[in-house]
């Protein structure tokens, strides 16, 4: 799900393809998107009036026109699958896509959908987060570690990998708190936990 505050508009996506709109002060249902596939993960552009889905089973990654109510492009990304983080990196004007077979970091332009950077990353991502404050994106992975990346203006390079847990792909970054919290499954004989990073410097 995902809020357009300033056109007072709920988009929330469903089912075997489609986004629903949602008149947010009415608490109506006023259009559907179709959409080839289920939509796993999807951002509002970084100006509004586009929104970008990533749909795992076509493989590729949707353009929404949001005012026209349809689906105006598509790009994918020859020889990756599963893409299910997604993020945008307004500054940049970036759409970031996160695949897991193979593990790859690529960056789409969000007006052109050129590809600005395709880097190897952490394998199971669940999770990618934009630190506007550092200029960086954080992975979160199954396989039991964060991503760091560092914008550059030719796209993006690897800064550092953080060992975490084995399962423990789910996070979340809080901006306001500068805080990257991550569930850790219970294993081992260990109960579940709520692990928290602060970015450095």
């Amino acid at each position: 799900m995902r809020v357009d505050a300033p056109r007072q508009e709920v988009f929330i996506g469903y089912g075997a393809g489609g986004l629903a709109v949602i008149d947010a002060a009415r608490r109506q249902r006023i259009a559907d998107i179709p959409l080839p596939a289920h939509p796993e993960g999807f951002e509002l552009g970084p100006e509004g009036g586009r929104i970008f889905v990533n749909l795992p089973e076509a493989r590729q990654i949707a353009v929404i026109d949001g005012a026209a109510r349809r689906r105006v492009a598509h790009w994918t990304v020859p020889n990756a699958r599963a893409n299910f983080p997604m993020a945008v990196d307004a500054a940049a004007r970036r759409v970031v896509a996160v695949f897991r077979a193979p593990p790859r970091l690529v960056a789409f332009d969000a007006v052109s959908g050129d590809v600005r950077a395709d880097l190897p990353t952490c394998g199971d991502a669940d999770d990618v987060f934009v630190d506007v404050k550092r200029g960086r994106l954080y992975v979160s992975c199954g396989e039991g570690a964060i991503e760091v990346f560092e914008r550059r203006p030719e796209g993006y390079a690897a800064l550092a990998r953080i060992a975490t847990a084995r399962g423990a792909r789910t996070a979340l970054f809080a901006p306001e708190r500068d805080r990257l919290y991550l569930a850790v499954p219970a294993r081992g004989g260990e109960d579940a936990a709520i692990w928290i990073f602060r970015p450095l410097p």
